[in-house]
């Protein structure tokens, strides 16, 4: 069992940064693959970004690549999501997931262990 709980969110403007956090309790946390998604008011639940186990792997949707960055610190069961210059379509809930097998870290349904959420606000 994995319990996680995500912390970070908030409102910033347009074009600001926040860093959301994900705190997975349990020792086996260094075995799961990790992935952040969000939902925005009236929107299913989209990939944001993954990564693997060991940390060697990364997955980003295409609209967040090259502004969003997820790393893990396995000794503090923790996984992060680094969120830079945001936009106001960024808006939504933002969940971390676990999932101990999978080829398929980008689907919502792999996923084992889901969080509570945060709320991301971006204002223009």
């Amino acid at each position: 069992q994995v319990q996680l709980v995500e912390s970070g969110g908030g409102s910033v403007q347009a074009g600001g940064s926040l860093r959301l956090s994900c705190a997975a309790s349990g020792r086996t946390f260094s075995t799961y693959h990790m992935g952040w998604f969000r939902q925005a008011p009236g929107k299913k639940r989209e990939f944001v970004t993954a990564i693997n186990w060991s940390g060697s792997r990364t997955y980003y949707s295409d609209s967040m690549k090259g502004r969003f960055t997820i790393s893990r610190g396995n000794a503090k069961n923790t996984v992060y999501l680094q969120m830079n210059s945001l936009k106001p379509e960024d808006t939504a809930v933002y969940y971390c997931g676990a999932v101990l097998n999978s080829r398929e870290l980008t689907t919502e349904r792999e996923y084992s262990y889901w969080g509570q959420g945060t709320q991301v606000t971006v204002s223009s």
